[in-house]
């Protein structure tokens, strides 16, 4: 089964991609379609025979691949990948539908979105440090593709930016992970018991010291894929130059890879060093979380400011994932899953209105909520989007916001304190954008926007409902993902709570 969730979008891609006859652009587009509806019903089966009672890995599969390097085709899923195969079949699945049936060059497009979506599955479900990161790297010259190609006119340089960053980042983590299983002693990459828990097989325990350094590259390798201050400045220019649907898998989707790693390969494997490290990244996250929310404000183009706003929202994971206490470990879980969906509903709302309107500009628009040639649909849309992100109860950024919030301020009150003006900071910055782009007279720069489909809004409306579902009833993720969020700090030495009372 979980094999099936790589390998078919994987294949998918392949069969697109290598086709030795013309195919058209419909045609490509309902096969890449039906490949993710695939993979999004198996992913669905998957949560249904998913026992929650159960912490560790299930569903493993094995086969040995490579002995001499300790590489071998290991995989499994727990309460904190299962929710991310959901929500990367599912937003690939928007991606494809959103994307314009005329777009030039379809094979090799769909091709790539389908090799990242395999990819980044593959990543998910890895248990073996080289297989994920084999699996880590696979979706980099894809998206670096897809931007170069496909992109606005600096799409270049947001793509090679795009590339030299999480290059970088590749590297470090390949040198972390070597280093850890060169000083571990360990028989192979693989990693036994389940997250918080886990090592690699055969390894000795490693010093303090050991284990401070080999944090510290993982957290920068995450650190820059999630992205964190100061390592954030690609994906503002990546997002603004990206096409609609290509946003909507990097924020949706590809973030997740750090916040995911972060955790499974960090607090996972370094339980001790990152309790040590635990008030920094605390204060870590307060910096990106403050400067994100204060850049989105001073932006004039939609998109950027919803960029800069994926980026104080990966400052609340950090904020949890310091914390490490149970509830807060469940609020990481719910944060990723509700900003996959509601960054991937203000990026095709915003799509939309710049296909419609030809701008992005706030001192362009306005007036968008205009009854008779305005779009006042998408502008409710994007409402109920910005309401989600900034918090709004009865939505899905509400629950997932309270959790990270109630279970952090026991461990770090101050920084907690600190993160929550972050809420309110989104609330304005969404504000400004909705109330001068919405509100007031049509303006006369832009007059007779062609109507809105039905093909444009449907994508929309999925995300919409889901985000309403499951701030009303987030109770489905909290099962698949409580006891992952208890049994990942079962080895996190309680020491952390008395570290940071004790800072000045």
């Amino acid at each position: 089964m979980l094999s099936a969730l790589i390998w078919i979008p994987i294949l998918g891609s392949a069969l697109i991609g290598f086709w030795p006859r013309a195919v058209s652009s419909k045609i490509v587009r309902n096969l890449a379609l039906a490949m993710a509806g695939i993979t999004l019903i198996l992913s669905v089966i998957l949560a249904a025979q998913f026992d929650l009672n159960a912490s560790q890995l299930q569903f493993a599969e094995f086969l040995p691949w490579i002995d001499v390097l300790g590489l071998n085709y290991n995989l499994g899923v727990d309460g904190l990948s299962l929710p991310l195969v959901i929500l990367n079949a599912l937003l690939t699945g928007v991606a494809i539908y959103s994307t314009d049936e005329s777009i030039r060059r379809p094979r090799i497009y769909y091709s790539l979105i389908l090799l990242i979506m395999g990819g980044v599955n593959g990543a998910f479900l890895a248990q073996n440090l080289l297989l994920f990161f084999l699996f880590f790297e696979v979706e980099l010259i894809p998206l670096y593709l897809l931007i170069a190609i496909w992109g606005g006119e600096r799409r270049g340089y947001a793509a090679t930016k795009f590339l030299i960053y999480t290059a970088f980042a590749g590297i470090v983590l390949l040198a972390s992970f070597l280093g850890t299983v060169w000083l571990s002693g360990a028989s192979s990459f693989d990693i036994v018991g389940a997250v918080g828990a886990s090592h690699l097989q055969g390894a000795l325990p490693l010093p303090l010291v050991r284990q401070i350094v080999l944090l510290a590259g993982v957290l920068l390798a995450f650190g820059i894929k999630m992205p964190l201050v100061p390592f954030h400045t690609w994906l503002p220019d990546a997002h603004v130059e990206a096409s609609t649907p290509v946003s909507v898998l990097l924020a949706g989707v590809l973030l997740k890879l750090g916040t995911y790693g972060m955790l499974r390969f960090g607090l996972g494997l370094f339980p001790d060093a990152w309790a040590v490290a635990a008030p920094w990244l605390a204060s870590w996250a307060v910096v990106s979380v403050l400067y994100g929310a204060s850049c989105a404000i001073a932006q004039k183009d939609m998109k950027k400011m919803v960029a800069y706003s994926s980026i104080a929202h990966m400052g609340y994971i950090l904020l949890a994932s310091a914390a490490a206490t149970p509830v807060s470990m469940l609020g990481t879980v719910l944060q990723m899953v509700s900003h996959g969906l509601i960054s991937a509903l203000l990026f095709l709302t915003v799509g939309v209105v710049y296909r419609k309107s030809g701008s992005r500009n706030l001192d362009v628009l306005r007036g968008l909520f205009n009854p008779d040639r305005g779009l006042p649909m998408i502008g409710s849309l994007m409402i109920l989007g910005v309401m989600a992100s900034a918090g709004i109860p009865g939505l899905a950024g509400f629950i997932a916001e309270f959790l990270v919030f109630r279970g952090s301020l026991q461990v770090f009150p101050v920084q907690t304190l600190l993160c929550m003006i972050g809420t309110g900071l989104t609330s304005v910055y969404f504000l400004i954008m909705v109330n001068r782009a919405f509100f007031g007279r049509l303006s006369d720069l832009v007059v007779s926007l062609p109507q809105v489909r039905w093909g444009d809004r449907i994508p929309s409306l999925v995300l919409a409902v889901i985000i309403v579902i499951m701030g009303v009833q987030p109770g489905v993720i909290v099962a698949l993902s409580e006891k992952t969020a208890i049994a990942m700090v079962a080895n996190v030495p309680p020491q952390v709570n008395a570290i940071a009372q004790n800072l000045p």
